[in-house]
């Protein structure tokens, strides 16, 4: 192991935790209230933004600068600094915040660390249901109060055996919907609206594919690494790094991954 990775797994994932930790009050004590609602769009449809998503990224923004000053940061709400850094956190406090406002518990913190440009560790925490995935190199997780059990994908289905999730066939543009359209009817169970959820899913071994599109950064970062760490495998629609986000589709085995991307794959 080299001493980067010695230090993301001794040091930088148990901090991840503590970020999410740090986040859970703040998101919870907005969780199913009556708190107001902004609109961040500036295009015409509903963006929502809370006090929730800014208190919880603003507080692992204090850690992250109170501890590791040196390392740069990816937030959905205060934007970017020190992204040419080594280590860079990707934060989305409130993925879901739709979920969020219409107080449905499919939202999470995600909390990504990039080295070098490359996912290392990631964590996805439920609060509200006290779920907290994680995964690195060292393995994949999922952490209900005491209890801390491995994950592992569903691997050997045929893509009309296999379940396919998206947060909303809305996502894509009117060159991808057709390909979305043809996968989706190819696959044997179809789910919609379940954000950070189903990639967690996924990995946890439910779920066998999530396509989506428009993804930011801070959307899949922290999602790659559990997604990876227990057998998956996550890209683009062209099989590049998915950790730039856009067109993005994430597969129990590499197999499954194969036949979803001959659907996707570039209009003729």
């Amino acid at each position: 192991m080299s001493d980067a990775q010695d230090h993301v797994e001794s040091r930088l994932l148990p901090f991840a935790l503590e970020l999410a930790a740090a986040a859970a009050p703040e998101t919870l004590r907005h969780f199913r209230s009556a708190g107001a609602v902004e609109n961040k769009s500036t295009e015409g449809h509903i963006d929502p933004v809370t006090a929730g998503d800014r208190g919880a990224e603003a507080a692992m923004r204090r850690l992250i600068e109170t501890h590791f000053p040196g390392h740069g940061v990816i937030g959905e709400e205060y934007g970017s600094q020190g992204t040419d850094r080594e280590f860079v956190w990707v934060l989305d406090p409130i993925d879901g915040t739709r979920a969020f406002v219409l107080g449905l518990p499919i939202w999470g913190t995600l909390i990504g660390l990039l080295h070098d440009g490359r996912p290392v560790a990631g964590v996805m925490a439920q609060p509200f249901v006290d779920d907290l995935f994680f995964g690195s190199a060292a393995g994949a997780f999922l952490r209900r109060g005491d209890d801390t059990k491995p994950l592992a994908v569903r691997s050997g289905r045929a893509l009309d055996q296999a379940s396919i999730a998206t947060t909303t066939p809305q996502l894509f543009s009117a060159d991808e919907r057709p390909r979305y359209n043809a996968l989706e009817s190819a696959c044997g169970l179809v789910r919609y609206g379940t954000d950070c959820y189903a990639y967690a899913l996924l990995a946890a071994g439910h779920i066998d594919l999530v396509v989506e599109s428009g993804l930011k950064p801070f959307d899949i970062v922290a999602l790659i690494p559990i997604i990876e760490a227990a057998g998956g495998i996550v890209t683009n629609w062209v099989g590049g790094n998915a950790a730039s986000g856009g067109q993005i589709l994430a597969a129990g085995d590499a197999a499954l991954h194969a036949s979803a991307m001959a659907h996707l794959g570039p209009a003729a």
